[in-house]
């Protein structure tokens, strides 16, 4: 497997289980800038990040306002809604109110996966790197933090153009190229939990048809709470480009990853 291949990762809802902490801040925001007249339920999330394009937590939590107001027979420049003020609210849901230690939902995340998994795909000569809309900072703090991976290469969401532009996913593939000392053109997978980031391999595709580009799904947990859930978002992935979807990131075993790349 030495070199074989170039695994990215997205972090919320692969990495780390978000329902109860980035899903619950929007919920929680979307409640505040309508008064409490309407709290969205995680399927009512999903189905906004369904569309592909709403990577952006700030900007899902503004466009659920918005759509409330709405049906509400509002249009949207009637609406008094501070974006500043938006973005503020959220982040004193999800880092907490103090800004040196954090105290909001991202301390109560549990993790999907382990720092062993990485291990092996580092043994099995397989670089890897991740891509996520998160914050740097939030990053860290469970990449670093939680999982005590050493200076992993990270694209967030202050370093590129949000999914489904592939650009940092460019970027992820081309600072392990030069870390490493890759063979050119090396074989992507790129691992995540929403449509937008199936259409993020699709783009990136599309840009460097030269390379092969494969799109792996994984369900978020809140999803798996039923069967019937748990098919229809499967069933959005695959639609969306996905060339298998898992239930967790480990079953992306390096026994896995040569059947995909051979």
């Amino acid at each position: 497997m030495m070199n074989k291949a170039i695994l990215v990762f997205d972090i919320d809802g692969v990495i780390r289980d978000v329902g109860g902490s980035y899903r619950r801040a929007i919920a929680d925001t979307v409640e505040h800038c309508t008064s409490s007249a309407f709290c969205p339920t995680l399927a009512d999330i999903d189905q906004l990040k369904s569309e592909g394009v709403w990577n952006n937590d700030w900007e899902a939590s503004r466009e659920l306002v918005y759509r409330y107001f709405e049906g509400q027979g509002q249009k949207r420049d009637d609406v008094d809604l501070d974006y500043q003020k938006l973005v503020a609210f959220f982040q004193s849901c999800y880092r907490g109110v103090d800004e040196n230690n954090w105290n909001g939902y991202i301390c109560s995340e549990p993790l999907l996966v382990s720092s062993s998994y990485f291990e092996q795909l580092t043994a099995a000569g397989l670089s890897w790197g991740f891509f996520s809309g998160a914050m740097g900072p939030e990053i860290a703090y469970v990449l670093e933090g939680k999982l005590r991976l050493s200076s992993p290469v990270v694209v967030a969401m202050e370093d590129a153009p949000g999914k489904p532009d592939p650009t940092g996913l460019f970027v992820v593939v081309e600072q392990l190229e030069k870390q490493h000392g890759l063979a050119e053109n090396l074989p992507v997978i790129y691992a995540g939990d929403t449509v937008g980031d199936m259409y993020t391999v699709e783009n990136a595709r599309n840009q460097m048809p030269s390379r092969t580009w494969v799109g792996v799904g994984v369900l978020p947990p809140h999803v798996q709470e039923s069967e019937e859930r748990q098919y229809a978002y499967a069933a959005k992935l695959l639609e969306a480009g996905a060339k298998v979807v898992l239930n967790n990131i480990e079953e992306l075993s390096v026994e896995a990853i040569a059947k995909f790349i051979n």
